[in-house]
C-alpha cells in the first residue's frame, strides 16, 4: 500500500516541478509572479531562463530516478531537492515577496517534498 502512494506522490510532485520550469521557459513573466516575486521589466529574463532550467532539470533528474533506481536513491534525491523549495521561501522574504507566497507556495512544498523523501525511505 504504502510503494504505490510514495512513488504516486514522488511522481506527482517531480512532474509539478517540470512544468514549473517549462512555464518559466515559456511564459516568464506570470510564472515569476505565480513565484511571488514578480519580475521587473527589461533585465531579468536571463535569470528567470535560468529557473526554467533548473526546475526542469530537477523534474526531469527526478522521473529518472523513479524509473531508473532504487526507491531508496530517489528517497535522498527528494531530501536533497527539498533545499531549492527552501531557498525559494526565503528569496520570496527576501525580495518582497508575500509571506503568504513563501509560506504558502515554497515552504509548503518543502514540506511536501519532505514527506515524500520519508515516503520513499520507508518503503
Amino acid at each position: 500500500m504504502l510503494t504505490p502512494i510514495a512513488y504516486g506522490l514522488a511522481t506527482v510532485l517531480s512532474l509539478l516541478v517540470l512544468f514549473i520550469g517549462v512555464r518559466f521557459l515559456v511564459s516568464p513573466r506570470p510564472a515569476a509572479a505565480g513565484y511571488g516575486v514578480p519580475a521587473k521589466d527589461g533585465g531579468d529574463a536571463a535569470y528567470l531562463a535560468i529557473k526554467g532550467v533548473r526546475d526542469a532539470t530537477f523534474g526531469v533528474l527526478g522521473l529518472a530516478l523513479l524509473a531508473f533506481s532504487t526507491a531508496h536513491a530517489a528517497g535522498w534525491y527528494m531530501l536533497v531537492v527539498a533545499l531549492a523549495p527552501l531557498g525559494d521561501t526565503l528569496i520570496v522574504l527576501r525580495f518582497g515577496g508575500t509571506k503568504a507566497a513563501a509560506f504558502g507556495i515554497h515552504f509548503a512544498t518543502a514540506a511536501t517534498v519532505l514527506v515524500s523523501a520519508a515516503l520513499l525511505f520507508a518503503i
